[in-house]
Protein backbone atom coordinates (compact mmCIF):
# COMPACT_ATOMS: atom_id res chain seq x y z
CA UNK A 1 0.00 0.00 0.00
CA UNK A 2 2.42 2.40 0.42
CA UNK A 3 4.43 2.05 -2.10
CA UNK A 4 1.07 1.96 -4.85
CA UNK A 5 -0.20 4.99 -2.92
CA UNK A 6 2.78 6.44 -1.53
CA UNK A 7 4.18 7.43 1.87
CA UNK A 8 2.03 10.40 2.78
CA UNK A 9 -1.25 8.98 1.87
CA UNK A 10 -0.80 6.37 4.01
CA UNK A 11 1.71 7.59 6.75
CA UNK A 12 0.77 11.32 7.06
CA UNK A 13 2.94 13.65 8.66
CA UNK A 14 5.81 10.24 9.87
CA UNK A 15 6.38 9.95 6.06
CA UNK A 16 8.47 12.84 6.65
CA UNK A 17 10.89 10.53 9.22
CA UNK A 18 10.90 7.74 6.51
CA UNK A 19 8.83 6.07 8.50
CA UNK A 20 8.32 3.06 5.81
CA UNK A 21 12.13 2.36 6.09
CA UNK A 22 12.28 1.49 9.84
CA UNK A 23 9.12 -0.59 9.31
CA UNK A 24 10.69 -2.38 6.14
CA UNK A 25 13.93 -2.63 8.44
CA UNK A 26 11.51 -4.19 11.08
CA UNK A 27 10.03 -6.49 9.20
CA UNK A 28 13.13 -7.88 7.67
CA UNK A 29 14.28 -8.94 11.08
CA UNK A 30 11.04 -10.88 12.02
CA UNK A 31 11.05 -12.57 8.58
CA UNK A 32 14.80 -14.26 9.25
CA UNK A 33 13.32 -17.56 10.99
CA UNK A 34 10.91 -17.80 7.97
CA UNK A 35 13.90 -18.14 5.97
CA UNK A 36 14.69 -21.71 7.15
CA UNK A 37 11.61 -23.51 6.06
CA UNK A 38 10.87 -21.48 2.89
CA UNK A 39 11.31 -22.51 -0.53
CA UNK A 40 12.80 -19.19 -2.10
CA UNK A 41 16.20 -20.67 -2.24
CA UNK A 42 15.04 -22.83 -5.15
CA UNK A 43 13.72 -20.61 -7.09
CA UNK A 44 15.33 -19.30 -9.96
CA UNK A 45 13.90 -16.17 -9.67
CA UNK A 46 15.89 -15.34 -6.18
CA UNK A 47 19.20 -15.41 -8.18
CA UNK A 48 17.24 -12.95 -10.61
CA UNK A 49 16.36 -10.33 -8.67
CA UNK A 50 19.21 -10.35 -6.84
CA UNK A 51 21.17 -10.31 -10.65
CA UNK A 52 19.06 -7.43 -11.08
CA UNK A 53 20.24 -5.61 -8.29
CA UNK A 54 24.01 -5.63 -9.37
CA UNK A 55 22.79 -5.10 -12.94
CA UNK A 56 21.51 -1.67 -11.54
CA UNK A 57 24.26 -1.06 -9.64
CA UNK A 58 26.33 -1.69 -12.60
CA UNK A 59 24.48 0.63 -14.67
CA UNK A 60 25.40 3.72 -12.28
CA UNK A 61 28.93 2.69 -11.85
CA UNK A 62 29.90 1.26 -15.36
CA UNK A 63 27.51 2.73 -17.68
CA UNK A 64 26.22 5.77 -16.11
CA UNK A 65 30.13 6.42 -14.87
CA UNK A 66 28.53 7.57 -11.57
CA UNK A 67 29.35 5.62 -8.24
CA UNK A 68 27.47 8.05 -6.18
CA UNK A 69 23.69 7.36 -7.85
CA UNK A 70 24.61 3.42 -7.01
CA UNK A 71 23.34 3.76 -3.76
CA UNK A 72 19.96 5.71 -4.88
CA UNK A 73 19.48 3.67 -7.42
CA UNK A 74 19.50 0.10 -5.62
CA UNK A 75 17.28 1.95 -3.25
CA UNK A 76 14.66 2.41 -5.99
CA UNK A 77 14.68 -1.17 -7.28
CA UNK A 78 14.95 -2.91 -3.56
CA UNK A 79 11.34 -2.75 -3.34
CA UNK A 80 10.76 -4.74 -6.11
CA UNK A 81 13.21 -7.53 -4.60
CA UNK A 82 11.53 -7.70 -1.22
CA UNK A 83 7.70 -7.73 -2.21
CA UNK A 84 8.92 -10.96 -4.26
CA UNK A 85 10.67 -12.30 -1.53
CA UNK A 86 7.62 -11.43 1.37
CA UNK A 87 5.16 -13.08 -0.96
CA UNK A 88 6.99 -16.22 -1.28
CA UNK A 89 8.27 -15.87 2.58
CA UNK A 90 4.56 -15.16 4.00
CA UNK A 91 2.06 -15.88 1.45
CA UNK A 92 2.41 -19.38 2.04
CA UNK A 93 -1.90 -20.39 2.07
CA UNK A 94 -4.60 -19.55 -0.27
CA UNK A 95 -6.05 -17.69 2.62
CA UNK A 96 -2.69 -15.14 2.56
CA UNK A 97 -3.03 -14.90 -1.44
CA UNK A 98 -6.70 -13.98 -1.17
CA UNK A 99 -5.47 -11.29 1.61
CA UNK A 100 -2.75 -10.07 -0.49
CA UNK A 101 -5.54 -9.64 -3.99
CA UNK A 102 -7.74 -7.59 -1.12
CA UNK A 103 -4.75 -5.51 -0.53
CA UNK A 104 -4.56 -4.52 -4.29
CA UNK A 105 -8.24 -3.99 -4.95
CA UNK A 106 -8.65 -2.14 -2.03
CA UNK A 107 -5.47 -0.04 -3.79
CA UNK A 108 -7.82 0.33 -6.94
CA UNK A 109 -10.94 0.79 -5.60
CA UNK A 110 -9.30 4.04 -3.28
CA UNK A 111 -7.68 5.13 -6.44
CA UNK A 112 -11.00 4.87 -8.50
CA UNK A 113 -13.48 6.56 -5.98
CA UNK A 114 -11.08 9.26 -5.10
CA UNK A 115 -10.33 10.03 -9.32
CA UNK A 116 -14.39 9.69 -9.60
CA UNK A 117 -15.11 12.18 -7.54
CA UNK A 118 -12.66 14.91 -8.53
CA UNK A 119 -14.33 14.04 -12.25
CA UNK A 120 -17.95 14.49 -10.57
CA UNK A 121 -16.81 17.76 -8.87
CA UNK A 122 -13.49 19.34 -9.87
CA UNK A 123 -13.54 19.55 -13.92
CA UNK A 124 -13.58 21.46 -16.77
CA UNK A 125 -10.07 23.10 -16.44
CA UNK A 126 -10.44 26.45 -14.50
CA UNK A 127 -9.93 29.45 -17.21
CA UNK A 128 -6.39 30.08 -18.21
CA UNK A 129 -4.23 32.98 -17.64
CA UNK A 130 -3.75 35.47 -20.43
CA UNK A 131 -0.19 34.99 -20.27
CA UNK A 132 -0.12 31.43 -19.39
CA UNK A 133 0.40 29.06 -22.28
CA UNK A 134 -1.99 26.20 -22.66
CA UNK A 135 0.77 23.56 -21.65
CA UNK A 136 1.40 25.42 -18.56
CA UNK A 137 -2.26 25.64 -17.44
CA UNK A 138 -2.85 21.35 -17.96
CA UNK A 139 0.25 21.15 -15.98
CA UNK A 140 -0.47 23.43 -13.28
CA UNK A 141 -3.76 21.52 -13.07
CA UNK A 142 -2.49 18.10 -13.33
CA UNK A 143 -0.16 19.42 -10.08
CA UNK A 144 -3.24 20.13 -8.07
CA UNK A 145 -5.21 17.14 -9.00
CA UNK A 146 -3.40 14.12 -7.80
CA UNK A 147 -6.03 11.90 -9.07
CA UNK A 148 -6.57 13.36 -12.46
CA UNK A 149 -4.64 13.55 -15.72
CA UNK A 150 -5.57 16.39 -18.33
CA UNK A 151 -4.30 16.43 -21.49
CA UNK A 152 -5.37 16.63 -24.89
CA UNK A 153 -6.60 14.69 -27.57
CA UNK A 154 -6.00 14.33 -31.70
CA UNK A 155 -8.54 16.55 -31.95
CA UNK A 156 -6.79 19.30 -29.63
CA UNK A 157 -9.71 18.76 -26.68
CA UNK A 158 -9.50 18.11 -23.27
CA UNK A 159 -10.29 15.36 -21.53
CA UNK A 160 -9.52 13.58 -18.29
CA UNK A 161 -7.59 10.82 -17.02
CA UNK A 162 -8.09 8.79 -14.00
CA UNK A 163 -4.13 7.96 -12.36
CA UNK A 164 -3.05 6.91 -8.89
CA UNK A 165 -0.64 8.08 -6.63
CA UNK A 166 3.17 6.99 -5.32
CA UNK A 167 4.43 4.74 -8.21
CA UNK A 168 1.25 4.61 -9.97
CA UNK A 169 0.89 8.12 -10.71
CA UNK A 170 0.88 7.93 -14.91
CA UNK A 171 -3.02 7.15 -15.69
CA UNK A 172 -0.83 3.62 -18.00
CA UNK A 173 0.65 2.47 -14.38
CA UNK A 174 -2.75 2.71 -12.79
CA UNK A 175 -4.41 0.98 -16.09
CA UNK A 176 -1.61 -1.62 -16.13
CA UNK A 177 -2.39 -2.85 -12.28
CA UNK A 178 -5.73 -2.87 -12.41
CA UNK A 179 -5.91 -5.06 -15.53
CA UNK A 180 -3.87 -7.00 -13.75
CA UNK A 181 -5.97 -7.22 -10.42
CA UNK A 182 -9.51 -8.26 -12.75
CA UNK A 183 -8.48 -11.64 -13.12
CA UNK A 184 -6.61 -12.29 -9.72
CA UNK A 185 -10.23 -11.77 -8.21
CA UNK A 186 -11.65 -14.75 -9.61
CA UNK A 187 -9.85 -16.27 -6.77
CA UNK A 188 -12.59 -15.75 -4.84
CA UNK A 189 -14.54 -17.42 -6.96
CA UNK A 190 -16.92 -20.67 -5.70
CA UNK A 191 -18.80 -23.02 -7.55
CA UNK A 192 -22.48 -22.75 -7.47
CA UNK A 193 -22.44 -19.69 -5.01
CA UNK A 194 -24.24 -17.41 -7.40
CA UNK A 195 -24.98 -14.27 -4.82
CA UNK A 196 -21.56 -14.79 -3.18
CA UNK A 197 -19.73 -14.50 -6.63
CA UNK A 198 -21.73 -11.74 -8.22
CA UNK A 199 -20.62 -9.84 -4.79
CA UNK A 200 -17.23 -11.09 -4.32
CA UNK A 201 -16.21 -11.08 -8.07
CA UNK A 202 -18.30 -9.91 -10.56
CA UNK A 203 -19.45 -6.35 -9.05
CA UNK A 204 -15.58 -5.73 -8.05
CA UNK A 205 -14.39 -6.83 -11.41
CA UNK A 206 -16.92 -4.34 -13.17
CA UNK A 207 -16.04 -1.28 -10.74
CA UNK A 208 -12.01 -2.13 -12.11
CA UNK A 209 -13.24 -2.05 -15.77
CA UNK A 210 -14.83 0.97 -15.48
CA UNK A 211 -11.47 2.38 -13.72
CA UNK A 212 -9.72 1.20 -16.63
CA UNK A 213 -12.18 3.19 -18.74
CA UNK A 214 -11.53 6.18 -16.62
CA UNK A 215 -7.74 5.51 -17.56
CA UNK A 216 -7.99 6.10 -21.12
CA UNK A 217 -5.13 4.09 -21.62
CA UNK A 218 -4.73 2.56 -24.99
CA UNK A 219 -2.25 0.29 -23.42
CA UNK A 220 -4.54 -0.88 -20.83
CA UNK A 221 -7.19 -1.57 -23.45
CA UNK A 222 -5.05 -3.95 -25.90
CA UNK A 223 -4.09 -5.91 -22.56
CA UNK A 224 -7.71 -5.86 -21.36
CA UNK A 225 -8.43 -7.26 -24.72
CA UNK A 226 -5.24 -10.12 -25.03
CA UNK A 227 -6.91 -11.02 -21.35
CA UNK A 228 -10.40 -11.56 -22.79
CA UNK A 229 -8.93 -13.54 -25.76
CA UNK A 230 -6.85 -16.04 -23.40
CA UNK A 231 -9.63 -16.31 -20.54
CA UNK A 232 -12.22 -16.87 -23.40
CA UNK A 233 -10.04 -19.52 -26.02
CA UNK A 234 -10.57 -22.25 -23.11
CA UNK A 235 -13.81 -22.34 -23.85
CA UNK A 236 -14.70 -21.30 -26.60
CA UNK A 237 -11.55 -21.67 -28.87
CA UNK A 238 -9.06 -19.51 -30.67
CA UNK A 239 -10.99 -17.88 -33.41
CA UNK A 240 -14.78 -17.18 -31.83
CA UNK A 241 -12.47 -15.74 -29.05
CA UNK A 242 -10.34 -12.92 -31.21
CA UNK A 243 -13.87 -12.40 -32.66
CA UNK A 244 -15.03 -11.95 -29.31
CA UNK A 245 -12.26 -9.47 -28.63
CA UNK A 246 -12.39 -7.35 -32.05
CA UNK A 247 -16.06 -6.80 -30.90
CA UNK A 248 -15.61 -5.98 -27.46
CA UNK A 249 -12.69 -3.24 -29.23
CA UNK A 250 -15.48 -2.06 -31.20
CA UNK A 251 -17.71 -1.57 -28.28
CA UNK A 252 -14.76 0.21 -26.46
CA UNK A 253 -13.80 2.56 -29.35
CA UNK A 254 -17.45 3.23 -29.77
CA UNK A 255 -17.69 4.06 -26.18
CA UNK A 256 -14.20 6.48 -26.52
CA UNK A 257 -12.52 4.14 -24.25
CA UNK A 258 -9.37 6.44 -25.52
CA UNK A 259 -10.54 9.60 -25.42
CA UNK A 260 -10.22 10.63 -28.46
CA UNK A 261 -6.57 9.53 -29.45
CA UNK A 262 -6.20 6.43 -32.32
CA UNK A 263 -4.83 3.20 -32.19
CA UNK A 264 -2.57 2.71 -35.11
CA UNK A 265 0.76 2.60 -36.30
CA UNK A 266 0.82 5.97 -37.48
CA UNK A 267 0.01 6.58 -34.22
CA UNK A 268 2.48 4.97 -32.48
CA UNK A 269 5.32 5.87 -34.53
CA UNK A 270 6.99 8.50 -32.02
CA UNK A 271 6.69 5.07 -29.92
CA UNK A 272 8.77 3.30 -32.56
CA UNK A 273 11.65 5.81 -33.12
CA UNK A 274 12.17 5.56 -29.60
CA UNK A 275 12.34 1.88 -29.11
CA UNK A 276 15.27 2.67 -32.28
CA UNK A 277 16.80 4.43 -30.03
CA UNK A 278 16.63 2.32 -26.76
CA UNK A 279 18.39 0.03 -29.21
CA UNK A 280 21.08 2.51 -30.03
CA UNK A 281 21.55 2.86 -26.55
CA UNK A 282 22.10 -0.94 -26.22
CA UNK A 283 24.32 -0.83 -28.93
CA UNK A 284 26.67 1.87 -27.41
CA UNK A 285 26.63 0.35 -24.27
CA UNK A 286 26.15 -3.27 -24.70
CA UNK A 287 26.77 -4.96 -21.25
CA UNK A 288 25.46 -2.52 -18.79
CA UNK A 289 23.52 0.21 -20.22
CA UNK A 290 23.37 4.01 -19.92
CA UNK A 291 21.87 3.73 -16.11
CA UNK A 292 19.15 2.55 -13.88
CA UNK A 293 16.19 5.30 -15.46
CA UNK A 294 18.49 6.90 -17.22
CA UNK A 295 16.75 6.45 -20.84
CA UNK A 296 15.02 9.75 -20.74
CA UNK A 297 18.54 11.52 -20.65
CA UNK A 298 19.50 9.82 -23.78
CA UNK A 299 16.13 10.28 -25.13
CA UNK A 300 14.88 14.16 -24.94
CA UNK A 301 13.20 13.15 -21.69
CA UNK A 302 11.54 10.62 -23.09
CA UNK A 303 11.22 7.01 -22.34
CA UNK A 304 10.82 4.11 -24.25
CA UNK A 305 7.17 2.97 -23.93
CA UNK A 306 8.13 -0.62 -23.93
CA UNK A 307 9.66 -2.59 -21.61
CA UNK A 308 12.50 -4.81 -22.78
CA UNK A 309 13.37 -1.63 -24.39
CA UNK A 310 13.45 0.33 -21.27
CA UNK A 311 15.57 -2.55 -19.75
CA UNK A 312 18.38 -3.36 -22.39
CA UNK A 313 18.80 0.50 -23.00
CA UNK A 314 19.17 1.29 -19.07
CA UNK A 315 20.59 -2.10 -17.63
CA UNK A 316 22.19 -3.99 -20.90
CA UNK A 317 22.34 -7.10 -21.60
CA UNK A 318 23.43 -7.95 -18.12
CA UNK A 319 19.92 -6.97 -16.62
CA UNK A 320 17.96 -7.77 -19.48
CA UNK A 321 19.29 -11.32 -19.46
CA UNK A 322 18.47 -11.25 -15.20
CA UNK A 323 15.04 -9.94 -16.34
CA UNK A 324 14.16 -12.45 -18.52
CA UNK A 325 15.47 -15.19 -16.13
CA UNK A 326 12.74 -14.26 -13.20
CA UNK A 327 10.33 -13.61 -16.37
CA UNK A 328 10.53 -17.07 -17.97
CA UNK A 329 10.71 -19.77 -14.74
CA UNK A 330 7.66 -17.63 -13.74
CA UNK A 331 5.64 -17.94 -17.07
CA UNK A 332 6.46 -21.85 -16.97
CA UNK A 333 5.49 -22.79 -13.75
CA UNK A 334 2.36 -20.51 -14.36
CA UNK A 335 1.61 -22.31 -17.44
CA UNK A 336 2.06 -25.67 -15.55
CA UNK A 337 -0.20 -25.02 -12.67
CA UNK A 338 -3.14 -23.57 -15.15
CA UNK A 339 -2.92 -26.83 -17.31
CA UNK A 340 -5.42 -29.71 -16.47
CA UNK A 341 -3.26 -32.01 -18.25
CA UNK A 342 0.06 -31.21 -16.26
CA UNK A 343 -1.51 -31.29 -13.14
CA UNK A 344 -2.34 -34.86 -11.07
CA UNK A 345 -4.64 -35.76 -8.52
CA UNK A 346 -3.22 -35.14 -4.77
CA UNK A 347 -0.77 -37.51 -3.44
CA UNK A 348 -0.86 -38.38 -0.09
CA UNK A 349 2.52 -37.36 1.68
CA UNK A 350 4.05 -37.90 5.15
CA UNK A 351 6.83 -36.57 6.83
CA UNK A 352 9.03 -39.36 6.39
CA UNK A 353 8.62 -38.84 2.58
CA UNK A 354 9.55 -35.59 2.41
CA UNK A 355 13.78 -34.45 1.94
CA UNK A 356 13.33 -31.18 4.25
CA UNK A 357 9.72 -32.73 6.51
CA UNK A 358 9.66 -29.53 8.68
CA UNK A 359 8.90 -27.31 5.32
CA UNK A 360 5.88 -29.21 4.69
CA UNK A 361 4.11 -27.47 7.29
CA UNK A 362 4.50 -24.22 5.86
CA UNK A 363 2.63 -24.18 2.58
CA UNK A 364 -0.91 -25.41 2.44
CA UNK A 365 -2.21 -27.93 0.00
CA UNK A 366 -5.26 -27.75 -2.50
CA UNK A 367 -6.94 -30.07 -4.84
CA UNK A 368 -6.16 -30.27 -8.76
CA UNK A 369 -9.16 -27.79 -9.22
CA UNK A 370 -8.04 -25.45 -7.31
CA UNK A 371 -4.81 -25.43 -8.61
CA UNK A 372 -5.99 -24.77 -12.15
CA UNK A 373 -8.19 -22.16 -10.73
CA UNK A 374 -4.92 -20.51 -8.98
CA UNK A 375 -3.23 -20.69 -11.92
CA UNK A 376 -5.06 -19.48 -14.86
CA UNK A 377 -6.16 -16.69 -12.03
CA UNK A 378 -2.42 -15.56 -12.42
CA UNK A 379 -1.63 -16.53 -16.04
CA UNK A 380 -4.31 -14.08 -16.85
CA UNK A 381 -2.39 -11.38 -14.70
CA UNK A 382 0.20 -11.86 -15.96
CA UNK A 383 -0.58 -11.58 -19.55
CA UNK A 384 -2.40 -8.50 -18.75
CA UNK A 385 1.19 -7.03 -17.46
CA UNK A 386 3.12 -8.25 -20.29
CA UNK A 387 0.93 -6.84 -22.51
CA UNK A 388 0.65 -3.54 -20.90
CA UNK A 389 3.99 -3.66 -20.49
CA UNK A 390 5.03 -4.05 -24.25
CA UNK A 391 3.84 -0.28 -24.80
CA UNK A 392 5.08 0.93 -20.85
CA UNK A 393 8.27 1.46 -19.65
CA UNK A 394 7.37 -0.61 -16.56
CA UNK A 395 10.14 -3.49 -16.70
CA UNK A 396 10.93 -3.17 -12.70
CA UNK A 397 7.86 -1.92 -10.97
CA UNK A 398 6.57 -3.96 -7.73
CA UNK A 399 3.81 -6.07 -9.83
CA UNK A 400 5.61 -8.01 -11.45
CA UNK A 401 7.57 -9.21 -8.51
CA UNK A 402 4.22 -9.36 -6.27
CA UNK A 403 2.93 -11.39 -9.32
CA UNK A 404 5.92 -13.48 -9.68
CA UNK A 405 6.07 -14.40 -6.29
CA UNK A 406 1.73 -15.73 -6.12
CA UNK A 407 2.66 -17.80 -9.05
CA UNK A 408 5.48 -19.77 -6.94
CA UNK A 409 3.41 -20.26 -4.39
CA UNK A 410 0.93 -21.65 -6.34
CA UNK A 411 3.28 -23.83 -7.69
CA UNK A 412 5.10 -24.83 -4.50
CA UNK A 413 1.35 -25.65 -3.19
CA UNK A 414 0.72 -28.28 -6.07
CA UNK A 415 4.58 -29.53 -5.85
CA UNK A 416 4.31 -30.25 -1.83
CA UNK A 417 1.41 -32.47 -2.80
CA UNK A 418 3.11 -34.03 -5.68
CA UNK A 419 0.77 -32.81 -8.63
CA UNK A 420 2.86 -31.56 -10.42
CA UNK A 421 6.50 -32.01 -12.12
CA UNK A 422 9.24 -30.65 -10.30
CA UNK A 423 10.88 -27.22 -11.25
CA UNK A 424 13.37 -27.39 -14.38
CA UNK A 425 16.57 -28.08 -13.52
CA UNK A 426 19.09 -24.67 -12.98
CA UNK A 427 21.33 -24.84 -15.89
CA UNK A 428 17.94 -25.50 -18.08
CA UNK A 429 16.10 -21.98 -16.79
CA UNK A 430 19.85 -20.56 -17.11
CA UNK A 431 20.29 -21.64 -20.71
CA UNK A 432 16.16 -20.74 -21.49
CA UNK A 433 16.52 -17.41 -20.57
CA UNK A 434 19.18 -16.28 -22.63
CA UNK A 435 17.12 -17.62 -24.96
CA UNK A 436 14.39 -15.92 -24.32
CA UNK A 437 16.48 -12.45 -24.14
CA UNK A 438 17.77 -12.76 -27.61
CA UNK A 439 14.18 -13.79 -28.64
CA UNK A 440 12.56 -10.69 -27.37
CA UNK A 441 15.35 -8.37 -28.80
CA UNK A 442 14.86 -9.47 -32.44
CA UNK A 443 10.73 -9.44 -31.89
CA UNK A 444 11.51 -5.73 -30.98
CA UNK A 445 13.50 -5.67 -33.88
CA UNK A 446 11.22 -6.83 -36.18
CA UNK A 447 8.28 -4.75 -35.29
CA UNK A 448 10.62 -1.62 -35.69
CA UNK A 449 11.75 -2.80 -38.83
CA UNK A 450 7.98 -3.77 -40.24
CA UNK A 451 6.46 -0.54 -38.79
CA UNK A 452 8.77 1.94 -40.16
CA UNK A 453 8.56 0.03 -43.83
CA UNK A 454 4.18 0.78 -43.09
CA UNK A 455 5.31 4.66 -42.39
Amino acid sequence: MTYYLSPATIFGPLADIRIELILAALVFFVSLPALANSFIFKTPQSLAVIGLALAVSFSMIIGMHWPGGAPAALQGFIPNAYGYFLVCLHCNSKRKLQALVLLLLFVCLFVIAHGYLDLRHVVPLSAPQPEATEDAVLDEWNSEHPYLFAMNNDAGETFYRLRGLGEINDPNDFGQLTVCVIPLLFIFWRQKKIFLNIACVILPASVLVFGVFLTHSRGALVALMAVAVVAARRRIGTIPALVLAGALFVAASALNFTGGREISADAGADRTGLWGEGLQMLKSNPLFGVGFHGFADYAGGQTAHNSIVVCAGELGLFGLYFWSLFLFPTLRDTLAAAAPEKVSEEESTTAENEPFPHSTQRIETIDKIEVNRLGRAMLLSLTGFLVAGWFLSRAYVLTLFLLGGMAEVVFEMSLRSRMIAPRLPAKRVFLYAGGLMISLLIIVYIMIRVLNLMH
